[in-house]
């Protein structure tokens, strides 16, 4: 019997034996599998990272992976609504207003305030403007809430203040509620890029646009042909938009363009990149740059080129734009003389 009961033990024992062994052997298939399929995963989704960057070889995790597919994704898909929106915005150039809780409308951004430069005795000029394309009273404030576009003449001071040519601006003024009367500024040519400065700054500081222009009074203004290309340049936050050129420095005092600081322009003098003319843009950031550091940007002898010297050594796009060479007008051209 005892030898009976010890045979049914081994017996017993090599069952259980067989039965462990043939578990470790599916475990380890299973695992071997699993790693297996864990590996074509990764090889997967770095040959589709690899697609996508051009990047070469990754040695990032899986998780980090599929987040960076994820976002690849989201961005397409954003730049795909931008683009939408950008069209939608071509249309009227400004988008609708959402609507609050209570169903009113909130605040529209403007697309453009256009510092229109004029002098003290530019009526003429002024009502020209006014007549071909800025409008005044209710067709201005359409301008405004239709289009997204705010239009001023900007104006400085006599140089004795409070004399019959200042009251002639503020009685104007009342009249048409259509400038910028900037008080720190005398109306003189050597004071035109101050001029400019200080109405970028003033504008910023009072409205919320997408871009600030600067133009003057003997130029017809074609509003449908500006939004248009403005829109092209709505998600481009440090734009600064004209008719480009680097031109020559003049140092001799009795040349038109004759510039005081030449020396500061090197041996061949020549000016740097910057925008010239009749009208050029830059967009909401570099207006807020100009209207923060307003005490110490450096003025030159000509207003462009002192704009285009605030944003040396900025991250900044300069958009060599034909349509705002306004010497020669086209059905597409931004600006022409009147």
């Amino acid at each position: 019997m005892a030898r009976k009961g010890s045979s049914i033990r081994l017996s017993s024992s090599r069952i259980s034996t067989l039965l462990l062994f043939m578990f470790a052997t599916f475990a380890s298939f299973y695992v071997a599998g699993r790693l297996w399929q864990e590996s074509q995963t990764r090889v997967h989704l770095i040959n589709e990272l690899d697609r996508v960057t051009g990047q070469g070889k990754s040695a990032i995790s899986v998780d980090d992976t599929l987040k960076i597919i994820a976002c690849r994704e989201q961005k397409k898909t954003l730049a795909a609504l931008e683009m939408e929106l950008s069209s939608a915005r071509q249309e009227g150039f400004v988008s609708k207003s959402p609507k609050l809780a209570d169903g009113t409308e909130t605040k529209k951004r403007p697309l453009v305030v256009i510092g229109i430069m004029t002098s003290l005795g530019n009526k003429k000029k002024r009502d020209a403007v006014r007549q071909a394309w800025m409008g005044t009273g209710a067709s201005l404030k359409k301008l405004e809430s239709e289009k997204g576009v705010i239009a001023r003449f900007v104006i400085g001071r006599s140089a004795n203040k409070g004399d019959s040519m200042d009251k002639s601006i503020d009685t104007e003024n009342s009249q048409t509620d259509d400038f910028i009367i900037l008080d720190d500024v005398v109306e003189a040519p050597e004071e035109a890029s101050k001029k400019v400065k200080l109405f970028f700054a003033y504008a910023a500081d009072r409205w919320d646009a997408q871009f600030y222009a600067k133009a003057i009074d003997n130029i017809y203004v074609n509003i449908d042909a500006l939004g248009t290309t403005l829109a092209a340049h709505l998600e481009n936050p440090r734009a600064y938009i004209g008719c480009m050129k680097s031109g020559e420095v003049f140092s001799e005092p009795n040349h038109k363009w004759y510039e005081p600081e030449w020396w500061k322009f090197g041996d061949k003098k020549a000016y740097f990149r910057h925008a010239y003319g009749e009208m050029y843009v830059i967009t909401h950031a570099l207006a807020r740059f100009v209207s923060i550091n307003r005490d110490i940007l450096h003025s030159y002898a000509h207003d462009d080129v002192s704009t285009g010297s605030w944003f040396v050594g900025l991250d900044v796009k300069h958009v060599d734009e034909g349509k705002f060479c306004c010497s020669a007008w086209s059905s597409e051209a931004i600006c022409a003389g009147v």
